[in-house]
């Protein structure tokens, strides 16, 4: 376990990652992104193997059935890490790599792996799971002339009256 912990702590020192190691062989750090700004991640380095654990977005308002649907038809193009909820509902990456391939070079895609999946699913996962929060908070930003910068990604389908239909 000793050799994997520190090949981690390597690899987050020498990119710069900020992190907390909460006990031995436990990090969390957060790693930016643009449309899903903080991407919360923990990497437990068990006695067999490496577990990732991200938080990508709190347990969706609505339509349920559609979000968890799309994630699953996600999960079939994804490389190495899947998406899965917790008993709350709310969405996670997760993947377990067995120690031997906790490298610096596989560090490297896993973590560009979630970044990639959290930031290029965010906004499809709001607009499937919290169309109805996003449109009122769009009528009511736009009734008082407030700024609806953070709302932009969803414009189109807020100013047509469609209902989202997220790229898969």
């Amino acid at each position: 376990m000793s050799d994997a912990a520190q090949v981690v702590r390597d690899h987050l020192a020498a990119n710069d990652i900020e992190y907390d190691e909460l006990s031995d062989g436990v990090f969390s750090f957060s790693l930016p992104g643009e449309k899903k700004l903080q991407t919360a991640v923990r990497l437990d380095v068990g006695p067999h193997a490496l577990g990732v654990h991200a938080f990508v977005c709190r347990k969706p308002d609505e339509n349920h059935e559609r979000v968890y649907e799309w994630l699953l038809q996600k999960n079939l193009r994804m490389y190495a890490v899947s998406f899965a909820i917790d008993r709350l509902g709310d969405i996670y990456l997760d993947a377990r790599l067995p120690l031997a391939a906790v490298t610096p070079d596989e560090l490297d895609r896993l973590l560009g792996s979630v970044l990639t999946y959290a930031d290029e699913s965010f906004n499809p996962i709001l607009e499937l799971g919290f169309a109805s929060s996003i449109r009122k908070e769009w009528e009511w930003r736009t009734l008082r002339g407030e700024s609806t910068a953070n709302l932009e990604a969803f414009r189109g389908w807020l100013e047509s009256g469609e209902e989202p239909r997220p790229a898969d």
